[in-house]
């Protein structure tokens, strides 16, 4: 019997992305040979969906193609609640899709001499004078800068920003 939060509906933008990143994660780690992060992938999806009001059929049916090599007769048992009538052993492997997995916006630590002091949500792929100015509009960083020498700002994009002061 299927949970009746199983149901025909799309993703959300959000669900689409734990997917597609699951999709990604665990293909690349079979790949390697790495099977305890594939299934640590999959735990993640698992702990998401959970708890999900609504969990897509079509998500759950990739979950079920993505465990079907780790547990192949739970995810026999789990393709036909999920009503189908044929085994999904000649089901073909998933695919990602690259514009599913990339995030909007991106949190990054702003370090004042080198301690962690705030966090700043900055677009993905800022530049680094982006970067630089939406950290100096988060109030407590201004805050913390106000009557201090700033010596040299260190940009890592996409990870973190330092000001080192005097």
């Amino acid at each position: 019997r299927l949970d009746p939060a199983v149901q025909d509906t799309d993703c959300t933008p959000q669900q689409a992305r734990v997917l597609h990143r699951t999709i990604q994660g665990v293909t690349q780690d079979i790949e390697r040979l790495a099977f305890n992060t594939a299934i640590a992938k999959m735990m993640e999806f698992t702990n998401y969906f959970t708890k999900e009001p609504v969990r897509p059929r079509q998500a759950m049916e990739t979950f079920v193609l993505l465990l079907s090599p780790f547990a192949p007769h739970m995810a026999e048992e789990l393709w036909q609640a999920l009503g189908h009538t044929h085994t999904l052993a000649y089901e073909p492997w998933p695919a990602y899709d690259e514009r599913l997995i990339q995030e909007e916006t991106v949190e990054i630590p702003i370090q004042i001499s080198g301690k962690v002091r705030s966090r700043v949500c900055v677009p993905a792929g800022a530049g680094n004078d982006e970067i630089e100015a939406l950290a100096r509009q988060d109030a407590r960083t201004a805050e913390l800068l106000a009557g201090k020498t700033v010596v040299k700002v260190v940009v890592v994009p996409g990870r973190l920003i330092n000001f080192v002061v005097r």
